[in-house]
């Protein structure tokens, strides 16, 4: 190879793309290096069960895509159509019951019913600081938050969902179950710390912008960053799987959205000794089973609201949920297990044929689980929603192994790229305000390894990108990230 660049970034998921852009919009020029020949990583949409049906290879829903700071000034939301439901998230019980997660926090209140009032003291600081909640747990935590109630409020408060006294504000199994299932998230213990922060980040988001659904699926997020890199003369390369950075060309920076475990193997020889032990330490976390079915019909669900939202968190009761996490944590497979659900064909027409839909669902499993776990995800669908398997008119199943074979940042299955641990939160991947820049020479990290951690969001593309601005061009400009007219999206 005998051209040469400003930067390369390795990897094209949504982090990789969002540091590829920064450059880009910088006036470097930058060369995109993919193992795959699609782009997008876990960002990305395609046939899986018949034609016609589209489904989300990776994530879905994207709670993060209308706060993260990267995406407000890249102007996601002007460049591609959203559909925002009512309900951010449905949460079934047992006996056609449902908690609803509407945007206006009052209404959910109202929908809870007792224990509105308590969720609505729980959540209302937080969804009114909504743009420092989004300030503060987006970005490295060593260090000053720009609102320092907002991280107050939240700290507090996930001491509290995280601890034995979870259940201590509420008195009926609604409002817990709905906290918990956003919670459960994280693939993490139940109750946990970094477990109960994540999920008062996403019932935050849920009570203020919503979780929106991109029309097309999450490839039209991927194509909106690529066609915005390639304006901006970035180079892409698909089909090259990059085992060492030798074989690259020359350049000033290079920027991986790859895991700690992949960056060794990449340039293990030229790091520090001590910074190197830090990456071979990096814990990565449980794993998933994602099943994709298309359906004759939409999901019977006992309790026909829970129609109204494109997120379902299917597991019962928070202490049903808990023990299923719990069981996941250990090593062990539950019988009946927690699963989170997304039916994006309520909203979007363009996901199967007329009069068809699609569904979308994982549960957890711990890491390295070859289990087809179809038929206890369909069992936990069925037991909300009587009928459900009469409407499967094919499915697509994959185990944690076949996750991990399919996108290498998923070690096991871990789709968070790491443990999201409170450790490995404030230290993701090492202790540092800026733990994007690595001490090898112009080489930086930016996966969902890195702070901020997992989502499609961009934040560790975009910061990684800042950092090798500064340290590599010596500029602290941030660039102008906006989309021209004839990039929005129309309407």
């Amino acid at each position: 190879m005998s051209e040469s660049y400003d930067a390369i970034v390795v990897g094209s998921g949504p982090n990789g793309l969002a540091a590829a852009v920064t450059l880009a919009r910088s006036g470097l020029s930058v060369a995109l290096y993919e193992r795959q020949t699609t782009l997008g990583g876990a960002a990305s949409t395609g046939e899986l069960t018949l034609p016609g049906f589209r489904h989300d290879l990776g994530s879905a829903v994207h709670p993060l895509a209308l706060e993260s700071w990267f995406f407000r000034e890249f102007g996601l939301e002007r460049r591609i159509p959203f559909v925002v439901p009512e309900v951010s998230f449905a949460h079934p019980l047992d006996g056609a019951r449902a908690g609803l997660a509407f945007r206006d926090l009052d209404r959910a209140a109202e929908a809870i019913g007792r224990d509105g009032a308590a969720y609505a003291r729980l959540m209302s600081p937080l969804v009114s600081h909504l743009r420092g909640v989004a300030d503060f747990t987006g970005n490295a935590l060593l260090r000053v938050p720009g609102d320092p109630l907002a991280a107050v409020f939240f700290g507090l408060r996930a001491l509290e969902q995280g601890g034995p006294w979870w259940n201590a504000r509420f008195r009926e199994d609604t409002a817990p179950a709905m906290i918990t299932g956003v919670s459960a998230h994280s693939i993490l213990a139940q109750p946990s710390l970094a477990a109960g922060g994540a999920g008062l980040v996403l019932a935050t988001y849920a009570h203020g912008r919503g979780w929106p659904i991109p029309v097309g699926g999450s490839q039209s997020i991927t194509d909106a960053m690529v066609a915005d890199l390639r304006a901006h003369g970035g180079v892409v390369h698909t089909g090259v799987d990059v085992a060492d950075l030798r074989q690259l060309p020359p350049a000033r920076a290079v920027l991986l959205d790859v895991t700690p475990r992949a960056l060794v193997r990449l340039v293990g020889d030229r790091m520090p000794w001590a910074y190197r032990r830090a990456m071979e330490r990096f814990r990565y976390g449980g794993g998933v089973a994602k099943i994709d079915f298309a359906l004759s019909a939409p999901v019977p669900w006992a309790d026909p609201d829970v129609a109204r939202t494109g997120t379902v968190h299917i597991g019962g009761t928070r202490a049903e949920i808990a023990a299923a996490e719990n069981a996941v944590v250990r090593g062990e497979l539950p019988d009946a297990p927690y699963v989170l659900a997304s039916q994006p064909s309520l909203f979007d027409p363009t996901r199967a044929p007329a009069g068809r839909h699609v569904l979308w669902a994982y549960t957890h499993v711990p890491a390295g689980s070859a289990v087809d776990r179809e038929a206890a995800v369909v069992a936990q669908i069925e037991r909300f929603a009587p009928g459900f398997r009469d409407t499967i008119l094919a499915s697509s199943s994959r185990t944690a192994v076949d996750i991990a074979g399919w996108n290498p940042n998923f070690p096991g299955g871990d789709i968070s790229a790491g443990a999201p641990s409170l450790p490995q939160l404030v230290g993701r991947p090492v202790y540092s305000p800026d733990p994007w820049r690595t001490p090898v020479r112009g080489v930086y990290l930016c996966s969902s390894s890195t702070s901020p951690g997992p989502g499609v969001h961009g934040l560790a593309g975009w910061q990684a990108a800042l950092s090798a601005l500064r340290h590599e061009f010596g500029t602290r400009l941030r660039p102008d990230l906006a989309p021209r007219d004839d990039q929005l999206a129309p309407g």
